[in-house]
């Protein structure tokens, strides 16, 4: 597998390359199957086409990866959460987690075992994907699962997670370690299941303060990643906190791949973190829109990261109304130019 070999820096013939959101609206066919799903956690849960949509990308793209179709907010869901997806306001949880009391009621391990439609996803996809493509299993970071339990939604000001924060920390690192618990337990499944590799996204990591971070956020993704290699030293970690470009000097940890947001410039991060970790991303994702965005795009990345151990990504996740040509034709470029 051209994307395993990627992570742990063996040579490749050229660039591997995947995106993240890679299955998704943008996709026609994706839009037929969640069509005949209905709502979008009815499409998680039901784990046929949930494996459809997540090889889909890789028939369609060819892509080197297939990322599991699933949502990071399972965990919580599966914890005891009320969860619903409204249209044009996203995910809200009916009652969020405030006070001990509402701690109390959630359970880590009934979430790692009901998410059983997640791992029965895993086997049937890498069932039917093909022998050299990765599959990549996937979870949120802590502190990004925390920030939607106890706001009860997705946010812009973070206010209500980041007073707990500064008024009651020992609260707030009691949720912490409930939901790395669950973590832990439901990475180790997906890895039974099936998966060749893991990535935590830690999409709030920039709501943070330095200090905080690294208290509240880095500590118990590190926690995570010492768990799965202390059980699973050959499977590779991808770590991803997106938008702390300002924190990479004290960047360290027992994972293999660090995912560089598209607001991180390509070669701060090699400077920083390169050759020890394998690089991921970093493309803007906006220029999916040009041919020419995506030419001057991908020529930056491979040319900054010429020599250093690197997986070609966006620097999230891929818009909903880019055309499927353009995205076909990001991939091709990828590929064909990186083994020049």
């Amino acid at each position: 597998m051209i994307f395993i070999d990627a992570c742990l820096k063996k040579p490749t013939p050229y660039t591997p390359v995947w995106m993240m959101r890679q299955a998704g609206r943008y996709l026609p066919e994706y839009m037929q199957v969640r069509a005949q799903a209905g709502d979008f956690l009815s499409l998680c849960k039901d784990y046929k086409k949930a494996s459809e949509v997540t090889i889909q990308p890789v028939d369609i793209l060819g892509v080197d990866a297939a990322i599991l179709f699933s949502d990071i907010l399972v965990v919580p869901l599966e914890m005891g959460m009320e969860l619903k997806f409204i249209k044009g306001e996203g995910p809200v949880f009916d009652e969020s987690v405030k006070n001990l009391e509402d701690l109390e009621k959630l359970d880590s391990a009934k979430a790692v075992k009901n998410l059983t439609y997640v791992y029965d996803t895993i086997k049937l996809t890498r069932q039917n994907l093909a022998a050299d493509k990765a599959l990549i299993g996937f979870l949120g970071a802590p502190w990004t699962l925390a920030t939607y339990m106890i706001e009860g939604q997705g946010t812009k000001t973070y206010a209500i997670c980041k007073k707990m924060l500064y008024s009651n920390p020992e609260l707030l690192h009691q949720i912490l370690d409930k939901v790395t618990a669950a973590c832990i337990g439901y990475a180790k499944e997906q890895i039974r299941s099936g998966v060749n590799a893991i990535q935590i996204f830690d999409s709030w990591a920039a709501a943070l303060e330095e200090s905080a971070f690294f208290e509240f956020s880095w500590k118990y993704i590190i926690k995570i990643v010492d768990e799965i290699k202390r059980e699973f030293p050959q499977i590779p970690v991808i770590v991803f906190p997106k938008g702390i470009s300002g924190y990479l000097d004290k960047i360290s940890g027992n994972f293999d791949v660090f995912g560089v947001d598209w607001s991180t410039p390509i070669k701060t991060a090699r400077e920083k973190l390169s050759p020890k970790y394998v690089l991921q991303g970093n493309m803007e994702p906006t220029r999916l829109y040009s041919k020419t965005a995506i030419d001057e795009g991908v020529s930056h990345v491979l040319k900054a990261m010429k020599g250093a151990p690197h997986i070609f990504n966006l620097g999230h996740g891929i818009l909903p109304d880019i055309p499927v040509e353009h995205a076909k034709y990001f991939i091709k470029k990828v590929q064909e130019d990186s083994r020049r």
